[in-house]
């Protein structure tokens, strides 16, 4: 022993050093490495499930855009049918307007007519009056016919006036 190294002690501590390292390795490594490695997978697990779910929204949004648009279109599709229809209803309504307006018209029209002729009706009776008086009053010989003619003609007319009133 030179040094004083005793080979017997450092076989000892040696020999503790590796039962120290093993029952640390049991004890502790092995745990810790396992629940690292749970916790790895479960964190892979979860970001497996969350991008499947980003996946599955993207895909419904797809979707859901896709049935906006078919929706936009259908909606537009109607619209151009409601106003095709409202564009026959107006026609039908002013072409039922326009025969009403000349079914109208056409009733005046016969109207007027019938009035013009009972017009020239009663202008021609009271033409046929006064020519009839004129040839009465050139076929009376005296004046005094005439004044008498004239003083009837008033009373007449004042019976009516007074009639009427």
């Amino acid at each position: 022993m030179p040094l004083n190294i005793d080979w017997q002690q450092i076989l000892l501590h040696l020999l503790n050093f590796v039962i120290l390292f093993a029952g640390l390795w049991l004890l502790l490594y092995k745990p810790v490495r396992k629940f690292m490695r749970e916790r790895r997978e479960r964190y892979e697990k979860m970001e497996n499930e969350a991008q499947k779910k980003v996946a599955e929204a993207e895909e419904k949004r797809a979707e859901y855009e896709q049935k906006l648009a078919g929706a936009d279109a259908e909606i537009e599709e109607k619209r151009t049918a409601a106003r095709k229809e409202m564009d026959g209803y107006e026609a039908l309504r002013k072409h039922t307007a326009q025969q009403e307006a000349d079914a109208i018209l056409a009733e005046a029209r016969k109207h007027a007519a019938r009035e013009r002729e009972r017009a020239v009706q009663e202008a021609r009776g009271e033409i046929a009056d006064l020519v009839a008086e004129a040839t009465d009053k050139i076929a009376m010989k005296t004046a005094s016919e005439a004044y008498d003619a004239f003083l009837d003609a008033a009373e007449k007319e004042e019976k009516q006036d007074g009639g009427d009133a």
